[in-house]
């Protein structure tokens, strides 16, 4: 079996709303969007004095900019807006910050693939979920406000300007670095803050849990290679969107490329046993987590056996022989 990564779990004490000065030139405000999914919020970073950026506005909750424009001293100014990646607690909060400050926008550009909705082409864990459950997790999903029930892609954002890799752009007291880095989905990047040696790491490494990759958007080999690139970089410490700051950003990802190989073999030694469908062996790897995050997991598995197809070590057993995620797959 795979290893548990030794995340770091524990931010510290927050406050929902509040300004955290966590380095000399950043702050960081969490959004009280707290999920399965999400730890414990989007962690919004404001970057520099008087010309500011913000990496990653959060999703579409009022209140959410009303804290980060609490954030700015009464001389400063929000000037630019930095997106990762478009996804429904990262990018869609933009549009109203750039009506309410006049910044410009910059991210790779629009979100990727979407998934055509198939009913045919899903997975169903719901035989494993108990009525208390089922239950618990209505009830939380009727609690969260209105703007925080849509998840997912984000396929209205469109940036002012389109970043490539290795793009820099200069604020009055920073420089960011666009570092691409596809895998989580087609458009993530990372952004490098020259001045501190620090990287703003979006979903690609987060500090609390693996990164989902899913399908068609996302891409295994895409993560895998992803990953490696950052390798090439000596940040000194990446601040995730999600989760508490990483100070060992080369150990870290190290232990993130071994835990996706170990995945990888996991899914192999269940295909030496005969063909096997997604949802046969996932509530089987993911035993010890929340089974919400089954759903998503069974994405990442299946963007493992899209590149084990690709590279020629799997087959798909069904006729037609499309490799979708409820398809039966075997080894070659």
């Amino acid at each position: 079996m795979a290893q548990p990564i030794q995340h770091y779990q524990d931010l510290g004490e927050f406050e929902y709303g509040a300004t955290d000065q966590v380095t000399p030139m950043i702050r960081r405000v969490i959004c009280k969007n707290p999920t399965p999914f999400t730890f414990k919020g989007t962690g919004t970073y404001l970057v520099g004095r008087g010309e500011v950026a913000v990496i990653d506005p959060g999703p579409p909750l009022e209140s959410h900019l009303d804290d980060i424009l609490g954030a700015l001293e009464p001389d400063e100014v929000i000037t630019h807006a930095f997106i990762t990646h478009t996804h429904s607690d990262h990018s869609p909060l933009t549009e109203v910050l750039k009506e309410r400050t006049g910044a410009i926008s910059y991210g790779f550009g629009p979100h990727g693939a979407v998934k055509e909705e198939d009913p045919d082409d899903r997975v169903d864990f719901s035989a494993y979920i108990s009525t208390e459950e089922q239950e618990q997790y209505r009830k939380e999903y009727d609690e969260l406000p209105d703007e925080l029930k849509r998840e997912g892609a984000d396929t209205s954002f469109l940036p002012d300007v389109y970043l490539k890799d290795g793009d820099i752009v200069h604020g009055g007291d920073w420089t960011i670095k666009a570092i691409h880095t596809p895998g989580h989905c087609s458009n993530h990047m990372c952004f490098e803050v020259e001045q501190e040696q620090s990287l703003f790491s979006g979903d690609h490494v987060m500090g609390w849990a693996t990164s989902v990759v899913g399908p068609p958007d996302g891409s295994m080999r895409d993560y895998m290679e992803s990953l490696r690139k950052l390798l090439d970089f000596n940040h000194s410490r990446y601040w995730p969107t999600h989760g508490p700051s990483i100070p060992e950003p080369k150990k870290y990802v190290e232990s993130f490329i071994s835990h996706r190989e170990e995945r990888e073999e996991q899914i192999l030694s269940y295909l030496q046993n005969g063909p096997k469908k997604i949802a046969d062996f996932v509530p089987d790897m993911y035993e010890k987590y929340d089974k919400r995050l089954w759903y998503p997991a069974a994405g990442s598995v299946h963007a493992h056996l899209l590149h084990m197809v690709e590279t020629g070590r799997a087959r798909v057993v069904d006729e037609p022989s499309d490799p979708k995620l409820t398809a039966t797959y075997e080894l070659l």
